[in-house]
């Protein structure tokens, strides 16, 4: 877990957006279109409560949960014949060490400027969760991110339908506080579906070919240099699509969906590309 919590405007406000989305989704679009008492608004109340409890939990999770933070103790091995990358900064073809940490970095590690330490695996620093994105919480905030796609889908389908079968009576009596709530929620529900589906689809890509959003920005540069000098550029760390899958979600498909990270490992060494080249060589 981060050490120390402060309060955060982002983070309450996700807060307030999430409480609001989910009352008015029960207590005002089932019930009107099916009645809370019903078998259907029943049912709906159930599967619509149980997606927004793992996503406020997995929200949770991400917020708290310590990206992954580089061990003092930590100096690369560069005679480790089982590590073929040993990741280089730009300029000068020193091992990456940073100077206001006064350590050196792993591979896929990068210095925060917002929390002012290098995180493992860093993807990015996300103001909504007031956290990096990291190594320990990467598969949490990918797992958040998909139950909140499904969750705003889903009130957005039962905002609709609700608003579909009122019929002008019940508009009538229904008083402008309704109305109004039905406008904030479009106001927030619409807006929150696009970009989150956009982040959802983004991420996806990132996973299928594992990498962190730094890393796809580094390969963009390093591709158009690779080209520029008639080579090829290839990501180290893509295992092909199945293996990258397994890298960031698990082994297991059946805890894809779940936040469970015992297969993450420490974040100070990674599989690549070249270990499995290695193991394809014929022995000779």
């Amino acid at each position: 877990m981060k050490q120390g919590f402060r309060f955060s405007l982002s983070v309450t406000v996700v807060v307030l957006a999430i409480c609001y989305i989910y009352l008015t989704t029960i207590f005002i679009y089932i019930d009107r279109w099916f009645g809370l008492m019903t078998s259907p608004g029943i049912m709906n109340a159930v599967v619509f409560t149980g997606v927004a409890a793992m996503c406020v939990f997995n929200y949770t999770v991400a917020v708290f949960m310590d990206p992954g933070k580089v061990p003092s103790t930590y100096m690369p091995d560069i005679e480790d014949s089982d590590n073929p990358v040993h990741e280089i900064k730009r300029k000068g073809g020193d091992l990456r060490y940073c100077q206001k940490c006064t350590r050196y970095k792993p591979p896929r590690a990068h210095h925060c400027r917002v929390c002012k330490r290098c995180v493992l695996r860093m993807d990015h620093h996300c103001i909504w969760i007031n956290n990096c994105v990291g190594h320990a919480n990467y598969k949490v905030f990918f797992i958040f991110v998909v139950y909140a796609v499904i969750a705003c889908i889903y009130a957005l389908v039962l905002l609709v339908g609700s608003l579909a079968i009122d019929s002008e009576e019940d508009e009538q009596e229904s008083g402008s506080s309704l109305r109004t709530a039905y406008v904030i929620s479009g106001l927030l529900l619409v807006p929150l579906s696009v970009a989150l589906s956009v982040l959802l689809g983004w991420h996806i890509y990132l996973v299928l070919q594992n990498k962190t959003t730094i890393e796809y920005h580094e390969g963009v540069r390093a591709m158009w240099l690779a080209e520029k000098g008639g080579n090829v550029y290839s990501h180290p760390y893509d295992l092909g699509a199945y293996e990258n899958l397994v890298t960031v979600l698990g082994p297991n498909i059946f805890t894809w969906v779940c936040p469970t990270s015992s297969h993450i490992g420490s974040g100070l060494r990674f599989r690549t590309a070249y270990d499995y080249s290695a193991v394809a060589l014929p022995s000779t």
